[in-house]
């Protein structure tokens, strides 16, 4: 029986991959340090969990409005007003099953065969395969270290063509942390409009900023750009929320009608009770987030200031999210035991065997060259594990 050729060109996750393996040799009483998955260690905040007793004591676990409830689309667009000077109404906001099922929900709703999306490298892994499912064409940009790993206007003009139909943009980066200026924003607006293009702006992570940087979302700075730009955002990284699963969108109109039909084949509405706890989250105290942000701000500066003291690796400071970008390259060549290292993927594998710490080689990131740790763990096994990985590349030859 022949299986669909689109869905077999699809590869797992690396990320989860990853953490899959460290999560089964601590079941197996193994001693690992795992900087892999993009998860925060903190419990969601107490009055976002009280919201969802609330919600089923009160017996809210019926459908919901495929886009969400309109007391959540309502709360979005006050955060959007308060948060980033962006003007929504409810019919232009879509909740989904999280911020992953926002973009596939984007792409099916924007994509014709064939057409095109550029995304710079490095990359979320998910993008270039939820273009693919929606019969779109990655068209990847690799950016330089020098420029901060953020696609410059000279890249974008280089990749684009007439199939061209977007572009994906995430500020602050995963998994470089990197935040795009307001100056280098204007330049990609510019672009976008002349070329007519859409923009699909990730800003998952736009909460997690440090060092008195501002997040700036793009679809602010003008009519024109804002037209063309889908936000995509969510409360999983802000509000330690990963399993609550709520992510959501703000476009045009138009475009969130699509997203809405598409979305209610696929999955009808999220989750109703996580909706109810996302209303929480967006409309309670935020001293919870700025809480979240004081610690992973004091485990990036050790982490930065560790990982740059060591041998034969080196990373630049990241503004926003909770990853260090590590470019590991000039361990190639060299030797761990009687195993050569000629990629960060022989990297990854040599220290979780060796070391038992597990980190994600960034190859399916589209930077083989890199791997990338999280300070999304405690300091106490950040100091742990950064001691394993100095110990790690002491042993190299």
């Amino acid at each position: 029986m022949i299986l669909s050729n689109k869905a077999m060109k699809i590869k797992p996750s690396s990320t989860l991959a990853i953490t899959a393996k460290a999560n089964q040799m601590k079941a197996d009483g193994i001693d690992v340090i795992g900087f892999g998955a993009g998860e925060p260690d903190f419990d969601t905040p107490q009055h976002i969990k009280d919201a969802a007793i609330a919600a089923i004591n009160a017996g809210f676990t019926k459908y919901t409005p495929v886009a969400g409830t309109v007391e959540l689309r309502n709360a979005i667009c006050k955060k959007f007003k308060e948060d980033n000077n962006l003007e929504y109404k409810p019919s232009q906001i879509v909740v989904s099953n999280g911020a992953k099922h926002s973009l596939t929900n984007t792409f099916m709703a924007i994509l014709n065969p064939g057409d095109e999306v550029i995304i710079p490298a490095p990359f979320w892994l998910s993008y270039p395969d939820m273009v693919s499912l929606a019969d779109g064409v990655p068209v990847i940009i690799k950016t330089l270290k020098e420029n901060a790993y953020k696609v410059t206007m000279e890249e974008l003009e280089k990749a684009y063509t007439s199939k061209t139909k977007a572009l994906i943009i995430n500020s602050p980066s995963n998994p470089t942390g990197m935040l795009y200026s307001k100056q280098e924003l204007e330049a990609i607006a510019k672009f976008a409009i002349e070329k007519d293009i859409f923009v699909v702006s990730d800003e998952i992570y736009e909460k997690l900023i440090y060092d008195g940087q501002e997040h700036i979302s793009i679809a602010s700075l003008n009519d024109e750009i804002y037209k063309r730009t889908v936000v995509i955002n969510g409360v999983s990284k802000s509000y330690s929320m990963t399993g609550w699963r709520i992510g959501y969108t703000a476009s045009s109109e138009e475009v969130a009608k699509l997203m809405s039909n598409v979305q209610s084949h696929a999955a009808s509405n999220p989750n109703s009770i996580a909706q109810k706890a996302t209303v929480a989250a967006i409309n309670g105290p935020q001293e919870c987030v700025e809480e979240m942000k004081a610690e992973f701000d004091a485990r990036r500066k050790y982490m930065v200031e560790r990982v740059n003291k060591m041998k034969n690796i080196s990373c630049i400071s990241p503004e926003g999210a909770f990853y260090v970008f590590i470019d590991v390259e000039d361990t190639f060549g060299m030797k761990y035991k009687d195993m050569t290292i000629e990629s960060a993927a022989d990297f990854a594998a040599a220290i979780i065997e060796g070391e038992q710490v597990a980190v994600i080689p960034c190859e399916d990131f589209g930077f083989g060259t890199h791997i990338r740790i999280s300070y999304a763990i405690s300091h106490k096994n950040i100091e742990k594990g950064l001691d394993r990985l100095e110990s790690f590349v002491n042993s190299l030859q």
